[in-house]
């Protein structure tokens, strides 16, 4: 492990230099092993330690490096041609290698290699972006979007359409995490490293980035960034401190339980 932090700590440096001709068949060597690594889970972008998560920047920089280095190539989809520089997670998969994996990908699903995606994880129509981390038993629905380098915990439902943004840059930013058993709502947008803690739900259409005031209704407290574990989370509003206009916000309607459980739930 040290090697590979080692070998791209050092093309980090030198990447003004680099090119898809230019780069030395040892940095390509570490990028693509460090990217190989990302997409078997080995690897994580963000992982919990002590109770709170940390970035481990020089993934991020791999997966920069790997977008310098690579050339873009044609990439056969059946009914359909792309031409990009990141190849498709499963473009070399065949009937045996998806049933070992566990994970079920129904037709138009896209994941790009350097992504994880866990056994039991369904993916509808989708998009999972590289450096990204799909834990178990997490369902991504139709027309969700998961960005660059997001981290998504066990027993997750993504509802259609939601988005949780990438933070590839800046390096030392939190990528947005979504704890394990959450429930994000239909056209929910969770971004620019904003925490979801575990257990929480957010109803359809709230919008979170780090800027966005989260009302808690039953303290009066405004806070960012983070929504507390088991929270119930809608869209409101809160006025003004000249009472002329109101500005959005989320608020945290109270804690979940077992009847907000029920109605969340993944069968």
């Amino acid at each position: 492990m040290s090697d590979l932090i080692s070998a791209i700590e050092s093309a980090w440096k030198e990447r003004n230099e680099l090119t898809q001709n230019r780069a030395e068949p040892s940095v390509q060597h570490a990028i693509k092993e460090t990217i190989n690594q990302l997409d078997s889970g080995q690897l994580r972008v963000a992982s919990r330690e002590n109770g709170q998560w940390v970035v481990n920047e020089w993934l991020k920089k791999a997966v920069l490096l790997y977008m310098l280095t690579n050339k873009n190539q044609l990439i056969e989809a059946g009914y359909t041609r792309f031409f990009d520089k990141i190849p498709l997670k499963y473009e070399d998969y065949d009937a045996a290698v998806f049933a070992e994996s566990g994970t079920r990908v129904v037709p138009n699903a896209l994941v790009r290699r350097g992504a994880y995606v866990a056994p039991n994880v369904v993916l509808m129509p989708s998009f999972v972006n590289i450096g990204a981390y799909v834990d178990q038993g997490t369902m991504v629905d139709t027309w969700a979007t998961v960005g660059s380098c997001a981290q998504i915990g066990k027993n997750v439902h993504l509802s259609g359409g939601a988005g949780i943004g990438g933070v590839l840059e800046p390096l030392q930013a939190t990528p947005t995490i979504i704890e394990d058993n959450c429930f994000i709502g239909a056209r929910s947008e969770i971004v620019e490293g904003v925490v979801v803690e575990k257990g929480s739900v957010i109803a359809m259409g709230v919008y979170l980035g780090q800027s966005t005031r989260i009302y808690d209704r039953s303290t009066g407290k405004i806070s960012y960034g983070r929504v507390p574990a088991g929270s119930v989370v809608v869209p409101g509003t809160l006025p003004s401190d000249d009472g002329k206009y109101s500005l959005y916000c989320a608020v945290i309607v109270k804690q979940v339980d077992e009847q907000t459980r029920a109605k969340t739930s993944l069968n």
